[in-house]
């Protein structure tokens, strides 16, 4: 498989796995507060996070770390809280 198409997939899953997030919670599909929607969001935006430091896009960088530090914060939290 060519290494774009590869990148390209990758992150349409990254993408697909953060709107299944968001549009589980904007539907009522999904609980936020669950891990099931960090989970996604975790992972999503770890994929992306990969994707945007090859090349570096220091704006896209920012905005899929932060997104991943926090989705796995949430989820530590819940896991200590519980």
């Amino acid at each position: 498989m060519d290494i774009s198409l590869a990148r390209q997939l990758a992150s349409f899953v990254g993408a697909l796995l953060i709107l299944v997030a968001y549009a589980g919670h904007q539907l009522k599909w999904m609980d936020p507060r669950k891990a099931t929607y960090n989970i996604l969001n975790a992972a999503g935006s770890a994929i992306l996070t990969y994707i945007a430091f090859h090349p570096f896009q220091v704006g896209f960088v920012v905005l899929e770390v932060t997104w991943t530090i926090i989705s796995l914060y949430v989820l530590m939290r819940q896991r200590i809280v519980n």
